[in-house]
């Protein structure tokens, strides 16, 4: 028979959890020719004929398929925990940044292994995920990282699910109503930045806020910019490179920088913004006299914004000294980051130019008018823009950088 009842000393409920019970389950076997070869489809531990039969007739109609591949043994006894271990190496590798890939690793490990690691993939149900969930709440994760594990999962499983390990995908299928993530900052006025900037004035913080929150650079590429990308004679800096990403501490030469996020871009250097380049070139020619006659190091790593030994900075540290700098500022609390947001918010509502800011900021049209709240419906982008010019750029950010630096009165 196809279907055959078992008894079990602990059967598993309809959510697939262990009840500790002993019961009847029921098994499916099904008698298959592929290339011409006999063979058998075997799937055990139903809690109810129905199910059985319900699967039986689903597998039936697939194995006709000659397309069709059904698990092998090895994969259909996969635990959750090697899957996705397996899935990281593969996919990840080949279709995720690392910061992303490693993000993944790391949350997996803390968060779902502990919980569900051990469960069979086949056997992983939507009411364990509700659980898991909820578990993930009641230890004191936010909203938010709850969600994310809730996509890492659905991201994983249905890739499962297109390599025929399991029938469905149960992220599909759970019950759980996300709480909504923390509002997102809002970004600084054009007299925000103006304030920001006057409170670091003659600081190293100056052109770092400068390119973050004029420029729209992001944290990587402003600690990662060198100074052969850096044309002061024609006036143009390219984003062309990054900081490798999770550079170890203490690391003081760099022998390979990443590729920028968002493909690469040049931007002009306006007249605002040149003296500040050129104050930090004569200043690491100071740091560098002072080195030598101290009889210490200096690391020669070409880099724009360096520690005072020449040794990169770690944006991980930036980041979180950024924080403390607003806090002691008693300015409102931003994220680094959200100085991009906000000199894309600057330039637009100063210009209007939302094709050329989306350019600047290395953005996609549908990414640069997701963070500007416009809608995605983009047909209405004139088709005269097919190229932005340096010229255009250099109107657009000019612009704004009056604004911010140079205020009439």
């Amino acid at each position: 028979m196809a279907i055959q009842e078992r008894r079990v000393k602990n059967k598993r409920d309809a959510s697939g959890e262990l009840t500790g019970k002993p019961g009847t389950v029921y098994d499916v076997n099904i008698k298959y020719k592929s290339d011409g070869a006999a063979k058998t489809y075997s799937r055990r531990g139903f809690p109810t004929r129905k199910d059985a039969m319900r699967h039986e007739a689903e597998m039936k109609a697939k194995l006709s398929n000659s397309a069709y591949t059904p698990p092998s043994a090895a994969q259909r006894k996969q635990t959750v925990r090697e899957y996705m271990t397996e899935w990281l190496e593969r996919h990840g590798a080949a279709n995720l940044r690392p910061s992303t890939r490693s993000s993944y690793q790391t949350f997996t490990k803390n968060h779902i292994f502990p919980h569900i690691g051990d469960v069979l993939l086949n056997q992983l149900s939507p009411a364990m995920l509700d659980d898991l969930y909820r578990q993930l709440s009641e230890e004191g994760l936010s909203a938010s990282s709850v969600r994310y594990a809730h996509r890492i999962l659905g991201v994983s499983l249905e890739h499962a699910r297109k390599y025929h390990y399991i029938e469905t995908n149960p992220a599909r299928d759970t019950i759980t109503r996300f709480g909504k993530q923390g509002k997102t900052p809002d970004p600084y006025t054009v007299e925000q930045m103006r304030t920001l900037l006057d409170h670091v004035r003659g600081m190293w913080w100056e052109l770092v806020i400068l390119l973050g929150g004029l420029y729209g650079l992001r944290l990587s590429e402003i600690l990662g910019l060198r100074w052969r990308n850096v044309d002061l004679e024609s006036g143009s800096l390219s984003v062309v490179e990054q900081l490798p990403y999770q550079m170890p501490p203490g690391t003081t030469e760099l022998t390979e920088m990443a590729p920028v996020k968002s493909g690469v871009r040049t931007l002009p250097i306006t007249d605002s913004i040149r003296p500040y380049f050129q104050s930090q070139l004569a200043l690491q020619e100071e740091q560098r006299h002072q080195a030598s006659a101290a009889g210490e190091p200096y690391y020669e790593n070409d880099l724009v914004i360096p520690k005072p030994n020449g040794a990169p900075r770690r944006r991980e540290c930036v980041s979180s000294d950024f924080r403390d700098l607003l806090r002691r500022l008693d300015m409102p609390h931003i994220r680094f980051h959200d100085l991009r947001h906000s000199a894309a918010t600057n330039m637009h509502q100063l210009t209007g130019d939302f094709f050329t800011v989306s350019q600047i900021l290395g953005h996609s049209l549908k990414g640069a008018g997701i963070q500007l709240g416009i809608s995605n419906n983009l047909d209405t982008v004139t088709a005269q823009y097919v190229d932005v010019r340096l010229e255009r750029k250099l109107l657009v950010l000019d612009v704004y950088h009056q604004a911010v630096l140079e205020p009439t009165a």
